[in-house]
């Protein structure tokens, strides 16, 4: 990282990560099924100590995400300023997902920076990775949202259920991953998320009955209900 500082530009960034990439840690990305076609292969705690280097500058991010190379694009995600972060940017990256790390990545920027309308729009949209942002934001908002009232996420249920349908690996896991974070919030959330999983568990659609007996074996285990009732 030596060179680096706020004041390198993404063209000198870009430099420094095709320098330091390694086939190594390509392949265990592979692995993981992430998107490799464009990447250099560097891990994400490399490129968090990277962003600390470089700091935030909202321009900067902007130039690196247009880019298209992986690690730029997860850069771009870390040195974003919340404060100057637009839902037009956010709308504009929605349209360039092509993965599920940088989807998740970005929906906890999207959550940070407080993009909640963007939550309806990207789950509508019919494209995997745009859908499958919505529920991530889903899942982050439910956990990271601490005094957010409970109704917020209740609201979101049927939204979870109108979707859960939807067969492809990313949508169908996302969904999952939303309604068991909304079950685990508070016993508030816990007992209408237990109802919808055990409606889905009864579909006829193979899709919605995976995504609820999956979510009901989580929310009804002895693990969980024993942190809610010491949140409680």
């Amino acid at each position: 990282m030596a060179g680096l500082s706020p004041s390198s530009s993404a063209a000198d960034i870009v430099a420094h990560l095709e320098s330091v990439g390694s086939e190594q840690t390509l392949t265990s990305m592979r692995r993981v099924g992430i998107r490799v076609d464009k990447a250099f292969g560097l891990a994400n705690p490399a490129l968090q100590g990277l962003a600390k280097q470089v700091g935030r500058d909202q321009g900067r991010a902007l130039a690196l995400w247009r880019t298209a190379i992986r690690e730029a694009r997860v850069l771009a995600i870390y040195t974003a300023e919340p404060r100057r972060f637009t839902a037009e940017e956010a709308i504009a990256w929605a349209n360039d997902f092509d993965s599920w790390e940088i989807v998740d990545m970005a929906a906890d920027l999207y959550v940070e920076v407080g993009l909640d309308t963007l939550v309806t729009e990207f789950a509508e949209d019919e494209r995997e990775f745009v859908r499958r942002t919505a529920f991530a934001m889903i899942a982050g908002m439910a956990v990271h949202r601490k005094t957010e009232p409970d109704t917020t996420f209740l609201a979101l249920l049927p939204l979870i259920e109108r979707h859960s349908t939807d067969d492809r690996n990313y949508v169908r896991k996302s969904v999952n991953w939303a309604l068991r974070n909304i079950g685990k919030r508070s016993l508030g959330c816990h007992g209408p998320a237990v109802a919808l999983a055990s409606k889905l568990a009864a579909s006829s659609d193979k899709t919605a009955r995976w995504i609820g007996r999956d979510a009901s074996a989580e929310l009804t285990s002895d693990k969980t209900l024993q942190r809610l009732h010491r949140k409680a």
